[in-house]
């Protein structure tokens, strides 16, 4: 019998490729290699990109989940920095709930490398007006929105509960069961096709039941009631993540958990090569035997495998492989979308304030005027100090989302830097401010689409299930809009199978389907 240890090729160093290699090394005596295009970043979207002193969030990321699993393991990489108070907290709806039991504690010696508590307020400018994101049936609301708007609110959410849309074939119809056709024309049609780029008839329901199925005008009310009159205690699995009012996140933006992990899998003995590309991967039957990668100098490498775990793109693993997939198989994968986006990060010389001089508050913006072409604005200073070089100037991004090769993907950065300037001054978050300094990060592939062939996304599954010793891991890796903790879930779960010595993915692709796993927006 052969002494030689199994090897795992790992395809991306993001959060479920990292979490993979950290796994089977404490958890098997499997050698995993982590092949990784990046030459510069961990963590894939979820890196932090450094400009100068100043970090970019990849379009944010609050580390809080309703996985016991992975809120300890995130602790355990970078510890909690908090007061010395029995329980350790984060505040809900004006109540307190309790985080996990176990989590570890920040000593003096961590230093930075720290889970910082952060607070969270997130708004959505409509009208030239703000609203609580996610929305609320308060009295503000209703206020802001008028009476005539109101009642057709509630009208037209009466309708759609009497006389709802079923099937739910599109997100429209998701939507509208939920919200109303009044409600959804005003806080989702728009912003939701901005993001997109496509119609939300032509998206499917499956994507509102991932990332909304917590949240309906029920819901909103009942959180509106119990906000105004202190009621309710919410442990951590029975809240709506989209309501928490604090979060956990790294001194120096997420990136520092993903490089955290990597320095963990290094010093364990884990290969990470970076700069590298996967340009083949070789399969014999229903079996991988190996992956070819090339670095940037030209140098290629073969590499046997026995697991691959791939959070890479589906459509460019089928690619790939040789032999080619059947042709279906490949026909769908080809034509699978994704949505891309950028982001314009402005220095400015000092924070943007609010209309009564006070600083904005809020880590998120979220755009839904049309002649505003950003989606999103993140007030990076306000994630984390430390985020921003020089203390008591503002640090914020500007997301633009679109698709590779469209105008605006292709417009030159000063351009962009320029736009989001002059967008940003319309929106009055310019006053008394003065641009110093900006930059663009470009990040391709960062949504996967749930229209285009996404409907017959399941030939792909079956071919890829066929395949024993492969694991799909990851947003791009499962074709699945996953947020981080699902991404990891989905990489621990792939390793339990591995210990099981199952070819069985079915609890695989359970994960973000689950009540217990998912994380609403």
């Amino acid at each position: 019998m052969s002494n030689k240890k199994k090897v795992a090729v790992i395809i991306g160093a993001g959060p479920a490729g990292l979490t993979a290699a950290y796994e089977l090394l404490t958890r098997t005596d499997i050698h995993p290699i982590v092949i990784e295009r990046d030459p510069q970043y961990m963590g894939g979207i979820s890196r932090t990109v450094n400009y100068k002193g100043n970090r970019i969030d990849i379009g944010g990321h609050r580390f809080f989940s309703k996985s016991d699993r992975v809120m300890k393991w995130w602790s355990e990489m970078l510890p909690i920095l908090a007061s010395n108070d029995s329980q350790l907290s984060i505040s809900y709806q004006r109540t307190t709930a309790t985080l996990t039991d176990g989590l570890k504690r920040a000593a003096a010696s961590d230093g930075a490398r720290t889970l910082n508590i952060r607070p969270r307020r997130t708004r959505i400018i409509h009208g030239g007006k703000f609203f609580a994101y996610p929305i609320e049936l308060s009295f503000d609301t209703l206020l802001k929105l008028g009476l005539k708007k109101t009642l057709r609110i509630g009208y037209t959410y009466l309708a759609a509960a009497l006389f709802p849309r079923q099937p739910e074939k599109s997100l429209e119809d998701f939507f509208i069961n939920r919200f109303g056709s009044e409600l959804y024309k005003t806080f989702f049609k728009s912003y939701t096709e901005k993001v997109w780029g496509t119609s939300c008839t032509s998206m499917s329901a499956e994507w509102g039941k991932q990332r909304v199925k917590g949240l309906s005008i029920i819901k909103a009310i009942t959180h509106a009631v119990r906000k105004v009159l202190h009621i309710g205690a919410f442990a951590g699995k029975g809240v709506e993540t989209s309501l928490i009012e604090q979060f956990l996140y790294p001194t120096l933006g997420p990136g520092q958990m993903w490089e955290t992990v990597a320095q963990k899998v290094r010093d364990r003995g884990g290969e990470l090569l970076q700069g590298t590309e996967v340009i083949g991967v070789t399969r014999e039957g229903n079996h991988i035997v190996s992956v070819r990668a090339r670095n940037q100098l030209g140098t290629e490498v073969t590499i046997e495998a026995d697991y691959i775990l791939s959070s890479t793109d589906v459509q460019g693993l089928m690619r790939a492989m040789t032999p080619q997939p059947p042709a279906e198989v490949l026909s769908i994968s080809d034509r699978l979308q994704y949505r891309d986006f950028l982001t314009v990060g402005l220095l400015l010389s000092v924070p943007p304030v609010e209309s009564n001089s006070i600083p904005f508050a809020d880590v998120w913006l979220y755009i839904h005027e049309e002649s505003i072409k950003a989606g999103r604005i993140q007030l990076f200073h306000n994630w984390s100090p430390d985020l921003v070089s020089r203390q008591g100037q503002g640090w914020v991004g500007l997301e633009y989302f679109c698709n590779m090769g469209e105008a605006l993907w292709k417009t030159s950065d000063p351009e962009l830097i320029e736009l989001a300037e002059r967008e940003l001054e319309q929106l009055g978050l310019l006053e008394g401010a003065e641009v110093l300094d900006g930059t663009v990060v470009r990040q391709e592939k960062a949504y996967p689409g749930y229209f285009g062939s996404y409907a017959q996304f399941g030939t792909v599954k079956s071919f890829l299930d066929s395949i024993d010793n492969l694991f799909p891991i990851g947003r791009n890796g499962m074709h699945r809009y996953n947020n981080q903790d699902h991404s990891m879930l989905a990489a621990m779960t792939a390793v339990d199978l591995i210990l099981s010595k199952t070819t069985d993915k079915a609890k695989l692709w359970k994960v973000n389907t689950e009540d217990e796993y998912h994380e609403q927006k």
